[in-house]
């Protein structure tokens, strides 16, 4: 392990990925979303597609594990079982168009993705029709299509949710686990794969450091009067963040 983390620790371009994990922490702090859109646009700029979405996964993968137990309550099962029947079907898929295309493609891609449902964001966008089982199950593969190719999994389904006649706490509680999962099985599809670098898993674990950091300073900056504030705040930072990850840039 002191071999992995000393690999990490020696990596190009570690400064700019510690600080967009500490952006994308307070981001995540004050907003609750915009994690992998904030961060994978710059990760892109100094790492392979497949070690990008490695670091992000690990980086945000202990945050959510208190909440399960509470999770595992409140869900909604019909749901989530729909979600996750896509998922599987759509990740793998997703996995496979990532390792046809160029590292540049990758960043255009996380880049545009990410400013197209930004957009869907700030216009307002709802779907008004009836969630029906078909639709669920089309969305969980849809996010899982969009987390294997450019790490995104979760917009689609939240911007579904915003639809939802559940109660909140049952919609938090079926986006968590549905997220969570997505996590165990990329890095599962990675390992099969033989595609998952433990050298980057140990990049991951040091990202997290200030990812988690941000999310304190993000949460001890929050005060709900100012909501809308931080939202908008969290749009330009994203903006931001996919506009500088576009590799024209370098050209």
């Amino acid at each position: 392990m002191p071999e992995v983390l000393t690999q990490a620790l020696a990596l190009p371009g570690l400064g700019w990925l510690i600080a967009a994990a500490l952006v994308a922490g307070i981001v995540r702090g004050f907003a609750g979303f915009g994690t992998a859109m904030v961060y994978l646009p710059v990760a892109g700029a100094y790492l392979d597609p497949f070690a990008a979405l490695t670091t992000v996964i690990i980086m945000d993968l202990i945050g959510p594990l208190p909440g399960v137990p509470r999770a595992l309550r409140e869900r909604h099962p019909g749901d989530l079982g729909r979600l996750v029947s896509g998922l599987v079907i759509g990740l793998p898929l997703g996995v496979l168009t990532l390792s046809l295309i160029s590292p540049d493609m990758f960043r255009y891609s996380v880049s545009f993705i990410a400013l197209m449902l930004l957009a869907l964001l700030i216009t307002g966008f709802r779907y008004h029709g009836e969630m029906t089982p078909r639709l669920i199950t089309g969305t969980g593969f849809l996010g899982g299509y969009l987390g294997g190719t450019a790490g995104l999994p979760g917009p689609p389904v939240i911007m579904l949710y915003m639809a939802s006649s559940h109660p909140a706490p049952v919609v938090r509680a079926t986006n968590t686990l549905y997220l969570l999962i997505f996590d165990f099985f990329l890095l599962g599809t990675f390992l099969v794969l033989g595609r998952l670098d433990f050298g980057f898993v140990g990049l991951g674990f040091v990202v997290m450091v200030p990812y988690l950091i941000g999310n304190v300073i993000g949460g001890a900056l929050f005060r709900a009067e100012y909501e809308k504030l931080y939202r908008w705040v969290a749009y330009a930072i994203i903006a931001a963040s996919a506009l500088m990850g576009l590799p024209f840039w370098e050209g």
